[in-house]
């Protein structure tokens, strides 16, 4: 097979080297800019949703549970997977708050959207802008296991939190983001939110 144009990154070959419940490991045979093929290996990722959860008093929701590959536990925005089938990104971020942060919320806006690691993963996390909070009933909360067993929920000045960010003490990629685009946003009047179903990156 002929390489096609230099501006035409066209796969002939995939290759999957690892199967799991959240990612694929795969390797392809991509066209390079001048001519000739190199393989790329990169993980395909099911997706993700993070909250940033504001209070009236101003305060952001953080989460610190452990994370296995670091070895430690992290403060995180409320988060998790896309993968319930069929299920819309903000109903997702919505099911997330409530069980790591046994919370709901009146208002949803999209916050903003991260690839985080484009140089080996495809994964695209949506931020979302949570307002008008209020506690799920004792009787409804989740019933968390394993890491999220351990799982702290504190609140916390946002601006607060952004100094965290910058001091090193937040370094959760969906939090540093999230975190940032709630300050700025607020400091903007909120003109720059986007509606909580808003198209995905690339996509009409």
């Amino acid at each position: 097979m002929t390489a096609p144009a230099s501006h035409e990154y066209v796969v002939r070959g995939r290759q999957e080297r690892f199967r799991g419940p959240v990612f694929r490991v795969v390797t392809d045979e991509v066209a390079m800019p001048g001519g000739g093929w190199a393989t790329r290996d990169y993980v395909l990722h099911v997706g993700s949703v993070a909250v940033a959860a504001l209070d009236e008093a101003g305060r952001i929701v953080l989460v610190r549970q452990y994370r296995h590959p670091l070895g430690r536990e992290l403060w995180e925005l409320p988060a998790g997977l896309v993968d319930v089938d069929g299920e819309p990104l903000p109903a997702a971020a919505a099911r997330e708050l409530a069980e790591e942060a046994d919370l709901t919320a009146a208002r949803w806006d999209l916050l903003v959207d991260l690839h985080t690691s484009p140089g080996y993963s495809n994964e695209l996390i949506r931020i979302f802008l949570a307002r008008g909070l209020a506690p799920v009933p004792d009787g409804e909360r989740h019933a968390r296991t394993h890491e999220e067993t351990h799982l702290v929920v504190r609140r916390v000045q946002l601006d607060e939190a952004v100094r965290m960010a910058f001091a090193g003490e937040i370094t959760n990629a969906a939090a540093v983001a999230g975190i940032l685009a709630a300050a700025r946003a607020r400091d903007l009047g909120w003109d720059t939110l986007r509606p909580a179903d808003a198209p995905l990156p690339g996509r009409a």
